[in-house]
């Protein structure tokens, strides 16, 4: 059985826009949150940067799951197929 669709490091490259700026948005909220016990607010481009570079490993491992998620829809519709042979 061959694998259908595209690979997880497709798929993390065309999400990695989408995970770097919610890395970036989380990153400065986290600040936020740390600025209550005196540690200092980050940036924008602070925040921006510190986003690009979590995201890389957090958007590859949602693209893995994603396809997981897609290889066992296709597992599960070739099961639910009748043979045509």
């Amino acid at each position: 059985m061959s694998r259908r669709g595209w690979p997880a490091g497709r798929i993390a490259f065309a999400l990695y826009p989408f995970g770097a700026g919610a890395m970036a948005v989380n990153a400065f909220f986290a600040s936020l949150i740390g600025s209550w016990i005196g540690l200092p607010v980050l940036s924008t481009p602070a925040a921006l940067l510190t986003g690009a570079v979590i995201a890389v490993p957090a958007t590859y491992a949602f693209a893995r799951h994603i396809r997981a998620l897609m290889t066992e829809a296709d597992r599960a519709a070739d099961r639910a197929l009748p043979e045509t042979r």
